[in-house]
């Protein structure tokens, strides 16, 4: 996430008159998010680095183990983004037998709901932000969470597997018979 501050105040809106913002903007730094959304009851549980290698999503994946009751098992629903698969988190996961992992096919972030929980923080929090510093991103981040996590929402699909598959079906059915 990149603390960006825009080069001119944004002007608010007013009666007939949209909120305004220059499209140019100084860049101030990144922190790294890293996120767990509990799919029961939609709390999250999170970690911010300034770095986002396999020995900070490991320092998370202690968090979570620490985190969640010690009977449960854990499903982590990941993108295939390096860091998830190297030798370091595989041998954690390894002497961590409760933790399951599940990769996302390319493209299909859609599948992970912590994906649309970042959504929200970026529609809410992110995008109208301005941010003069790494550590005042992080501190609206985490001021965030903390909110959302005194009432969380879980996501609830509006379709059935059955429905998303059928529409699947006919759209590949559609396609496959394009060109000819």
């Amino acid at each position: 996430v990149q603390a960006l501050d825009r080069s001119q105040p944004v002007l608010p809106m007013m009666p007939g008159m949209p909120e305004r913002r220059t499209h140019d903007y100084q860049r101030h730094g990144v922190t790294s998010l890293f996120a767990a959304f509990d799919v029961e009851d939609g709390r999250v549980i999170s970690s911010l680095h300034r770095r986002h290698r396999a020995v900070e999503f490991k320092k998370f994946l202690v968090k979570i183990d620490k985190a969640v009751p010690a009977e449960l098992d854990v499903h982590l629903v990941c993108d295939n983004y390096a860091t998830h698969k190297t030798p370091a988190i595989k041998s954690w996961l390894g002497r961590h037998p409760r933790f399951h992992v599940h990769f996302t096919p390319i493209g299909s972030s859609w599948i992970n709901q912590v994906e649309r929980w970042f959504g929200h923080l970026t529609d809410k929090l992110i995008r109208r932000g301005t941010h003069r510093s790494v550590q005042a991103l992080e501190a609206d981040i985490r001021t965030w969470i903390q909110t959302w996590n005194e009432d969380p929402k879980p996501f609830t699909w509006t379709k059935s597997a059955d429905e998303i598959l059928n529409s699947l079906a006919k759209y590949i059915a559609r396609i496959s018979g394009a060109g000819h």
